[in-house]
């Protein structure tokens, strides 16, 4: 990664990923990186960017204080719940409105800065939402992926790099995998070990997302799954 990202950084990433073979791209979830939604735009013209709904709370409750915040969130459910933009809307108003929207004008501010980045969320079914809602699970990789490059300062090739990357996930993989085996045979509702990073790991409810996805772009979608 650069040090400095910006739209020409981002462009040269998208078309890079072209040229390797991605023709098309339904939905990039991203958390408002610059220059990044107009790169993707700029490459695959039909592309859904969206928010990630996740950074933009976070982003939101940087003005609250901290006995405020249980407060803030329960009142901003409401919004990114909505069944659709209009009810968003109307529940982003009531919020603004409120006292806690009164003493906290920079967080309205947040969501109306970054409403039209959004709202594409809301087009979208729940088992849909689901997917989309947050980019955690990408981030929880490339955290772990960092320190372990942070530590290393210098690599002399490519494949010194990839190499390391790859010892790396292994060793998250079997630690995760002890985890889970330590918790084998317990309710589902009391386990707490991690899933699987990468390699055969699920999504939940994948076959609902995947039916809805088919059914709101049929156009690029059925030819591939046929």
């Amino acid at each position: 990664m650069q040090a400095t990202e910006g739209a020409k950084f981002w462009a040269g990433v998208c078309a890079e990923l072209r040229n390797r073979g991605v023709r098309d791209v339904l939905i990039v979830c991203c958390d408002g990186l610059t220059g990044f939604p107009e790169a993707i735009e700029a490459t695959w013209p039909q592309t859904t960017v969206q928010t990630c709904t996740v950074h933009l709370i976070r982003a939101a409750m940087r003005f609250v204080s901290y006995q405020d915040r249980k407060k803030v969130a329960a009142a901003l459910k409401p919004i990114y719940t909505a069944p659709t933009v209009d009810a968003a809307q109307v529940e982003l108003a009531d919020f603004a409105t409120s006292e806690l929207g009164r003493k906290y004008p920079a967080t309205v501010l947040t969501w109306e800065n970054a409403w039209d980045r959004f709202v594409p969320f809301l087009a979208f079914p729940p088992e849909l939402r689901k997917i989309i809602y947050t980019t955690n699970a990408i981030e929880s990789l490339n955290y772990q992926l960092r320190k372990i490059i942070k530590n290393r300062g210098h690599f002399p090739t490519d494949d010194a790099v990839i190499k390391l990357l790859w010892l790396a996930i292994r060793d998250i993989e079997d630690k995760r995998a002890r985890q889970r085996q330590k918790e084998k045979g317990k309710p589902r509702d009391q386990r707490k070990a991690p899933a699987r990073l990468v390699e055969g790991a699920t999504v939940s409810g994948w076959k609902q997302a995947l039916g809805a996805l088919v059914l709101h772009y049929p156009d690029r979608l059925t030819h591939h799954i046929n």
